[in-house]
């Protein structure tokens, strides 16, 4: 698995990306974070630089989780800390349910979804996943202008002209190149988030964006509260992928959990 490392403290934070993202996403949030944590932005295999699954392993939610318990091991982090975005989210929670992590800190997580919603999230993905060769040049110059980028990735940044041009290339390219894009995405058909009081036992912060308009906040940020009551919730003034919007309130959410902050906080930052 590819990754990357720096800062430093005694707590080790692991950041798990969404389907066909790849760890530079983080790189606002790591600024923050690295000045007292040891931080570690992954690429999940079959995206970013890092290879895909075992043959034959479909790339789910739970083969993904597995993934990372076995880095976890591989690099001796013992129960680290860990933060994910969309599809990371619920990598997240479902090492929560493993008893493999510390805290979680899942930010808009994918499984909290209706068919209806699943299936819409699955096709807005899939454009992108799908963009035709011939086309690509003009999809880069168009990421290359503020205006461009606000059409491109209007449905998964709140503000998406905060998102430098070289971050906007580097995510369309490493989206086309991923060959768990596809896959992933249609994995989605067999997760749902269930059985929340296995997670107990696990500290949880649950934030998602209100200008989400991929897992819309309105409508899967409740079924959250509902199904977690017990977590700290938290309404981040951001999209579904909130790096760009307003990292120094992602920076914030999972320093507070990292530092055992509890209760339930719904808020907009």
């Amino acid at each position: 698995m590819n990754y990357h490392r720096e800062g430093a403290g005694a707590r080790t934070v692991v950041l798990i990306h969404g389907v066909g993202h790849h760890w530079q996403a983080w790189r606002p949030v790591i600024d923050r974070l690295a000045p007292d944590h040891d931080v570690i932005a992954c690429d999940s295999p079959g995206f970013g630089r890092s290879a895909p699954l075992p043959p034959g392993v479909e790339p789910t939610v739970w083969a993904y989780a597995q993934a990372y318990e076995d880095f976890f091991t591989e690099l001796r982090l013992g129960r680290p800390h860990v933060a994910g975005n969309s599809m990371g989210g619920a990598i997240s929670l479902e090492l929560a349910r493993r008893g493999s992590v510390a805290t979680v800190t899942a930010i808009s997580p994918a499984g909290f979804w209706t068919t209806a919603e699943l299936r819409f999230c699955q096709a807005s993905l899939g454009v992108l996943a799908r963009v035709p060769a011939p086309i690509r040049p003009a999809v880069r110059a168009l990421a290359g202008t503020r205006a461009g980028r606000v059409a491109l990735f209007a449905q998964t940044f709140g503000w998406p002209s905060r998102m430098p041009a070289s971050e906007a290339l580097a995510t369309l390219e490493d989206a086309w190149a991923a060959p768990a894009f596809a896959p992933a995405l249609a994995a989605f058909d067999g997760y749902r988030f269930g059985a929340p009081e296995d997670l107990r036992e696990t500290p949880l912060t649950i934030a998602w964006g209100v200008r989400d308009r991929l897992l819309i906040y309105g409508r899967q940020a409740p079924r959250a509260r509902a199904m977690l009551p017990w977590a700290r919730h938290v309404a981040l003034g951001a999209g579904h992928v909130p790096f760009f919007d307003d990292p120094a309130a992602v920076a914030e959410a999972i320093r507070g959990r990292c530092a055992g902050a509890g209760g339930t906080a719904v808020g907009t930052h």
